[in-house]
This record gives C-alpha cells, structure tokens and sequence, in this order.
C-alpha cells in the first residue's frame, strides 16, 4: 500500500497540475504558493511585445498583484528601504532574473510588467509557460523569462517590511 502511495504521490508531482503552480517567497521569508487559477483570478492586463522578429500580445496579472499575494509592499508603501528590495525570478531551465521592486509598480514605472499566463489568446506552449514575464519598454526580451517557476522578494533595504521612509 505504501508503496501504490508513493507511486500516486510522483505521479502527481510530475503531471502538468504540479507544474501549473509558483512558488512565492516574499521580503520576510513567508512563502505563498499560487496556482493557475489563482493567477488567472487577478486582474489582467495585456501587453504586446516584439522579440527576436516576432510580435505577440501576452495577458496576464500584473507582477506587483502578483508579489503582493506574498507581502511584497506596492503602492504608497513601496518606499523607504523597501525601494533596496530585489526580485528575483527563476525559471524551470535555471534560468534567472533580477530587477528592483519598484520596477515592478505602475505608480514607479509606466512600463508594466507582467506574469503572462496566455499570449495570442492561448494558454502558453510546452518551453514557454504555464507563466512568462513580459517587461514593456524593454528592447529585447532577455528579462522576459519563460517557464517562471519561483519568485523572490529578497529584502536588501535592512529595517522590517513596511518601516517607514526617510523624509525628502
């Protein structure tokens, strides 16, 4: 019995369910894990975005909603030593990308950021998906990580999350 256990629970792991999923980690340590579905339920943007000669139209969260879902601060409280924060994405290839926070916030940055979950209308392919980020306003796609796995807060400003700014 132990045994038929143990085959289910790999099987599970290794089916496109347990893939559908993205593990969270935000600036204190606490880790949040989202599926598909929960992605899918936040608001959506769409954003359309050329690389390596091709144009697609990729929809999906913003990449602030997302983080916000781990504590990740946004909006009027992303200041102070919350601006040394650092995400960092990772992808199921290994590959890595890391950007400011503050990057990721519309009321910082007017080029959007976002965790597509469909481009040209259609779930993502095997080698692209279930989740990519697109950054708008980047000329090459070479922060648009594909098959996002995980994504970390790290927290580089020192002090706690939400402790306040220093005055201007």
């Amino acid at each position: 019995m132990r045994l038929l256990s143990s085959l289910v629970a790999l099987a599970l792991l290794a089916s496109p369910v347990a893939a559908q999923t993205l593990v969270l980690t935000g600036p204190a340590g606490q880790s949040v894990t989202l599926s598909a579905a929960d992605i899918a339920a936040l608001p959506r943007q769409t954003v359309t975005f050329a690389g390596h000669g091709e144009s697609h139209v990729y929809e999906g969260p913003l990449l602030i909603d997302v983080l916000a879902k781990a504590g990740a601060p946004t909006g009027q409280a992303l200041r102070g030593p919350a601006l040394a924060n650092v995400v960092l994405v990772e992808a199921g290839d290994g590959y890595k990308v890391a950007f400011g926070l503050a990057e990721a916030d519309p009321g910082t940055r007017a080029n959007r950021m976002i965790l597509a979950d469909k481009a040209d209308g259609a779930p993502m392919g095997e080698g692209q998906g279930p989740f990519r980020l697109i950054v708008e306003g980047d000329l090459r796609p070479a922060r648009g990580a594909r098959m996002v796995s995980a994504i970390k807060v790290i927290n580089l400003g020192g002090g706690s999350v939400g402790a306040p700014a220093h005055k201007h």
